[in-house]
């Protein structure tokens, strides 16, 4: 019962994943009108990571306590709490080289593609982690892979069913590999919730590893490749949606990801995340006034009961991983 009650709450925190993520797609759209793909990874993990360090000593010192009243020493609480750090810090780096990789190609394919296009081959990460989990012994259900399905026709109507001719660009080259890699990303945050990590410093180490990883392509590509290399002026222009992709996107979002995927199967938490295209249309409707045409209405629905289907009971058989 008490798996269950955890598996609801984890899939609201993975909800509320979403909802941050799509709110910060103009955030993030409108920074790199001022700065190159990589100056933006550089400058909002940086902030991502750092602000997290803050919410880690605070978690750590109420930890400390908790465990003092159970009468546990000192002693073990130190030796407890550096394993799980080290042991935190070794998924994280891995987190943050796989982060490098997916949110790179998706901020290089933006300079380029239209937001349908993003939006919907992005998502294709729905479908991906169920063929990917395969490779990882993880099983989904018959009614989860309906779901998945359910979903990107859902996802079509939203992004890309607006009308108008469907061009394949280089850049859905790099969407496609920002799926991929993200897909992977969700995998392996599922397999580091199997042990005992911190989530938080997790979180936190896969910003700054990815920041510099991040760091050194920028010159190369920012400067070289595209031309982009920032001002102070350019900086500052683009603060704003660096501020709330940096603290909203990556430090809240990312790290309730981590959190939220604990007791939730990686194929429904990809379908949860999803919701990100759903939340940015609504979001362009209700905050820029942006029209929802009729093909974007029914996209919406149509994730929204396929979310609503794989979160069912009937959904939950043969979704453990196979030992």
């Amino acid at each position: 019962m008490a798996k269950k009650d955890n598996s609801l709450r984890n899939s609201f925190l993975l909800l509320l994943t979403a909802i941050i993520w799509g709110t910060s797609f103009v955030a993030q759209s409108a920074g790199m009108e001022y700065i190159g793909p990589f100056t933006f990874s550089v400058t909002r993990y940086i902030l991502g990571g750092t602000i997290l360090i803050p919410v880690i000593i605070f978690m750590n010192n109420l930890s400390k306590k908790s465990r003092l009243k159970d009468g546990i020493s000192e002693d073990d609480i130190r030796i407890e709490d550096k394993e799980v750090f080290k042991r935190s810090v070794r998924y994280g780096i891995v987190c943050g080289i796989i982060l490098c990789a997916a949110s790179n190609f998706q901020q290089m394919a933006m300079l380029h593609a239209s937001a349908g296009k993003a939006g919907f081959i992005t998502a294709f990460y729905i479908i991906l982690v169920p063929i990917v989990g395969i490779f990882f012994k993880k099983k989904t259900s018959p009614i989860i892979w309906f779901c998945v399905l359910l979903a990107l026709v859902g996802l079509y109507f939203l992004c890309i069913g607006r009308g108008g001719e469907y061009v394949f660009e280089i850049s859905d080259v790099q969407l496609l590999i920002c799926a991929l890699i993200f897909s992977f990303h969700i995998i392996f945050v599922d397999y580091a919730n199997t042990k005992k990590v911190n989530g938080v410093i997790i979180s936190s180490t896969q910003f700054y590893t990815a920041a510099l990883l991040s760091a050194v392509f920028l010159y190369p590509m920012d400067g070289v490749v595209y031309d982009m290399l920032p001002t102070m002026d350019l900086i500052i222009k683009a603060a704003p949606s660096i501020l709330y992709s940096g603290i909203m996107s990556c430090g809240v979002a990312y790290t309730l990801q981590i959190i939220g995927q604990k007791d939730v199967n990686p194929t429904v938490a990809s379908l949860i995340m999803s919701l990100e295209s759903v939340v940015s249309a609504i979001s362009g409707f209700l905050i820029l006034g942006q029209k929802m045409s009729v093909d974007e209405i029914i996209g919406c629905v149509i994730m929204f009961v396929a979310i609503i289907l794989a979160e069912l009971p009937v959904g939950k058989k043969g979704e453990k991983s196979v030992k």
